[in-house]
């Protein structure tokens, strides 16, 4: 441990020396947190909707039909009762439930204003309110069509009333901010840890290395060490800066959040490591992080979603460790979600974890020699 620890330390001192891996460390994290926190917007591709109609007449199927024949709403299931309307939102099934309520044609035929409830999923934003603009045109092109029809001038005679649910108020930074945890940590300790034996070797000092008393397991962990606490330092101070800076509600369990951060942080060490130990020098080393981190941040959901990639991307996202941080980041943040809601995210990032760095524990062994 001694040893390891000692090498550790002088990781640290190597990258806190060279001013290029620092301004990688410290420039690029705050530029893109503030860029990505006030500026980036997403684009709506596929919305599932789910129906409850409790009237079952002649306007309400009208109303249905229309929204059938839309093609940016996908009705995925016509529900009977309003308990089966959670699990439809909790489960991501459904991005929205449209509520008719029994007196919907009668209120039409009487001529009086009738009512629909539309209940989102309030974790993205911005797609929630997008499918929210969907709904409006349909319900205004459905009053224009039901007033013309009846004399009614352009009167309106169906209104929208929404909820939406853990973000009320459609904050587009709810959504955004939890998910550059994951991506800057992602990118910070992929870096440091993949710069680590390249940097040795272009260094001329790998051989120094190789003729101490230290066996591989041991400089690996010590070339481990600094990417895993950086890491995690950075992660927290995003944290912190969303809880503070951005009013992001923490709402879950903060152990499960760092419990799933650990997973992910060794994931990216162990992919960091295993691309330190195939570069020679510092530039392929940061080439083959970018090689990895541009795939692995368009597979993980942050910013298009994976239910609108081909079926094949889809399988290939349960590579990706961020896929399943930024799950446990948005549910602890912004759904109050536990351990036990968060263990079908846990075990696949723990296996990632333990296979990246035993093949770059493999790779290390060979390529010392």
């Amino acid at each position: 441990m001694r040893n390891i620890l000692a090498l550790a330390i002088k990781e640290f001192l190597a990258l806190f020396r060279d001013k290029r891996s620092l301004l990688v460390i410290i420039g690029p994290p705050i530029m893109q947190l503030v860029i990505f926190g006030f500026a980036a917007t997403y684009d709506l591709n596929h919305v599932p909707i789910a129906i409850y109609n409790q009237d079952e007449g002649e306007y309400s199927r009208d109303f249905i039909s229309q929204i059938a024949g839309s093609e940016n709403f996908t009705i995925i299931k016509s529900i009977d009762h309003d308990s089966e309307i959670p699990p439809l939102i909790n489960n991501r099934k459904a991005l929205l439930v449209v509520t008719i309520g029994p007196n919907f044609s009668a209120d039409l035929h009487r001529h009086h204003h009738a009512s629909i409830q539309a209940i989102l999923d309030g974790r993205n934003s911005n797609t929630a309110m997008i499918a929210m603009n969907y709904l409006r045109t349909i319900l205004f092109e459905f009053n224009q069509t039901w007033a013309q029809k009846h004399g009614l001038g352009s009167a309106l005679t169906v209104q929208l009333k929404m909820r939406s649910w853990y973000n009320e108020n459609l904050r587009s930074q709810w959504f955004i901010i939890p998910g550059i945890v994951g991506l800057l940590t992602l990118v910070v300790t992929l870096i440091v840890t993949s710069l680590s034996v390249a940097r040795e070797r272009e260094e001329g000092t790998f051989d120094q290395l190789l003729v101490t008393p230290m066996r591989p397991i041991e400089i690996l962990l010590g070339k481990a060490i600094p990417g895993v606490v950086i890491g995690l330092f950075e992660a927290s101070f995003i944290i912190v800066v969303a809880v503070t800076l951005f009013d992001i509600p923490l709402r879950g369990n903060i152990g499960a959040l760092y419990l799933g951060l650990v997973l992910f942080i060794l994931s990216a060490t162990g992919l960091g490591l295993m691309i330190s130990s195939i570069a020679v020098t510092q530039q392929q080393a940061v080439m083959g992080a970018f090689l990895f981190l541009v795939p692995a941040v368009i597979l993980s959901g942050f910013s298009t979603p994976i239910a609108n990639m081909p079926e094949a991307l889809q399988w290939l996202t349960l590579l990706d460790p961020l896929r399943y941080f930024l799950t446990i980041v948005r549910g602890v943040f912004l759904e109050g979600d536990s351990y036990a809601l968060l263990l079908n995210q846990y075990w696949p990032m723990a296996i990632i974890s333990f296979i990246s760095l035993a093949f770059a524990g493999w790779l290390f062994r060979h390529r010392m020699y």
